[in-house]
This record gives structure tokens, sequence and C-alpha cells, in this order.
């Protein structure tokens, strides 16, 4: 009996645990869609940026358009998560996901995997190209970890404060 609910516990912890995650990159990735109009118009990127960035979830999905990087660095740029030669800025990224709702830890191995993506990708000169390759880099680290957020419920809630 006691084994059951010991059992029955650490279910419940680690699905909660996970919804949990899973509702912290949603608020990260409906924050990032707030800036997007202001980066669509700064650097005159197509209309289909949504479409793409719509798609970022989805593990089959390649993310092979430089204007998307471009969006992702200058959405990262807006939230003021990287500092001014475009490193993550360990800091403020730290801030950033507690204040979406992410516990200590979680937020810490976001801010490192963001890092180590950084770092394998840190000889791209291209600053665009860079942040599309760290950007699938993270997707791929947040797919393994089971975190990434249903894109459709997001853009529905973007679309619908519109």
């Amino acid at each position: 009996m006691v084994r059951t609910r010991c059992f029955m516990l650490t279910v419940l912890l680690s699905v909660s645990g996970s919804y949990a995650d899973h509702e912290t990159l949603k608020s990260i990735t409906h924050s990032f869609l707030k800036v997007l109009d202001d980066c669509k118009h700064e650097l005159n990127l197509p209309e289909n940026i949504l479409v793409d960035l719509y798609h970022f979830w989805k593990q089959d999905q390649e993310l092979m358009k430089r204007d998307t990087g471009c969006a992702i660095a200058c959405m990262s740029k807006k939230l003021d998560l990287v500092d001014p030669s475009g490193k993550l800025h360990h800091g403020n990224a730290q801030e950033f996901a507690l204040k979406h709702g992410a516990a200590a830890e979680v937020a810490t191995k976001l801010v490192t995997m963001v890092h180590e993506c950084e770092k394998q990708h840190e000889v791209l000169d291209d600053v665009c190209l860079r942040a599309l390759e760290i950007a699938k880099c993270f997707r791929g680290g947040i797919h393994e970890l089971n975190w990434a957020p249903k894109m459709e419920v997001l853009v529905g809630e973007v679309l619908t404060e519109v």
C-alpha cells in the first residue's frame, strides 16, 4: 500500500513537472511571437515568417530559411536575451525563464542548453544562420526532454489577442 502511494506520488510529480515545463516553453514562445511584428517590419521580413515559426516546435519540420534565423536573432535582441556581441546573456535569459514560470532548475537547464548549442555553432559568422542553427539545436534538446509546447494552441492564443 505504501509502495503504491509512493509510486502514484512519483508519477503525479513527474507528470505535473512535465506539464509545468510545457507551460513554461509555451509562455516563452508566446513572448517571442509578441515581438515578431516589430522584427518583421524592422528587417523587412516576408509575411510567411509566421508560418515558419508556427512549425518551429514540429520535430519533422526542417528549419532552413535564413529569414527565420534573422527573426529569431531579432526577437532575442528585443527581449534582451543576448549581449551586445550577440551571445546569450545568461543572467537575462535565466530571469526571462523564471519570469515565464520556470522553476530554478528548469531555467538553468534551458540556459545551459542554449549555451551549449551556441558553443557548437559559434564558428558561423552569419548572425542569422548562427541563430537558426542554435534554434534547431535547442529545439532538438527540448524534444529530447519532451517539453515542446503545442504550437496550434499557442498560435490560436496569440491570434485571439490581436
